[in-house]
């Protein structure tokens, strides 16, 4: 995807299959892609304080889970960007796909009697992750894996308009807003892909710090990352209004959305 024009540093020459259009090397020596590096920060850190809170609450370990798989997936995708070392490239993609696995679980059973396993559900999708794995492992197609992860993406829009149609109208703004804030990093994604040489020569000619407002890989983890974890928020709230622990998202420091509701009772 990127023109061969970036400079040498400290991981060495690229190994991974993909190459985004942040010029390599451009900021420090130390880090390949220094923006899409550090914009895996809003996976890695808000998710953490998620599920120790989950814990905090008592909630089901599936929600723990989730939190966990999306920081797993920011922490592989620093390394990816940092290094554009294939091994690295593996730990950012293939956690996309388990997290997603994972998000589709909570999805499904936000309706089931607390504390039970669909482990034919379970199966299906372990299965599929295994599967997934073992093709993309031997193909090593890009393209594989963005198919697979769009597969598991699109299930969970259809299982929230689901929600937000038939169970819980009120809860439109939280999917939707999740759902659009998720699209629109997609579409960045896409712009930086296909209009990569056009950007490069964009920011040859731009001061740094405008320059930096059309870094589009790097915004596709800052959207993504924030409608991921407004997808687990959404997919909590539904959970725990089914188990009537009256949820109410609010906003820490008056910035950062959460989901709160009264104590557990313990019988």
């Amino acid at each position: 995807m990127a023109p061969a024009l970036d400079r040498a540093g400290y991981w060495g020459p690229p190994t991974s299959t993909l190459d985004w259009c942040e010029e390599n090397y451009a900021v420090t020596w130390l880090v390949a892609e220094f923006w899409n590096t550090v914009s895996n920060l809003i996976m890695i850190i808000p998710p953490i304080f998620g599920a120790l809170q989950s814990i905090k609450d008592g909630l089901e370990k599936r929600y723990v889970a989730a939190y966990i798989a999306l920081t797993v997936v920011g922490m592989g995708s620093w390394c990816f960007h940092m290094t554009l070392k294939y091994e690295m490239q593996l730990l950012d993609e293939l956690p996309m796909i388990y997290s997603c696995c994972i998000f589709v679980y909570c999805m499904f059973e936000c309706f089931k009697t607390k504390s039970s396993v669909n482990y034919h559900l379970l199966f299906i999708l372990v299965l599929f992750s295994l599967i997934v794995t073992t093709v993309y492992l031997k193909v090593k197609e890009p393209v594989f894996h963005q198919v697979m992860y769009g597969m598991l993406v699109f299930t969970l829009i259809l299982r929230s308009v689901y929600i937000v149609t038939w169970v819980y109208p009120w809860l439109r703004g939280l999917g939707y807003t999740s759902l659009g804030i998720f699209l629109l990093g997609f579409l960045f994604w896409n712009i930086d892909n296909i209009f990569c040489d056009s950007l490069r020569n964009f920011r040859k000619k731009m001061p740094p710090i405008l320059g930096v407002t059309t870094q589009f890989h790097a915004w596709w983890h800052i959207l993504t990352g924030l409608g991921s974890y407004l997808h687990i928020l959404f997919s909590l709230y539904t959970r725990t209004l089914y188990l009537r622990y009256r949820p109410k998202v609010k906003f820490f420091f008056g910035i950062w959305p959460v989901i709160m509701f009264e104590p557990l009772r313990k019988h």
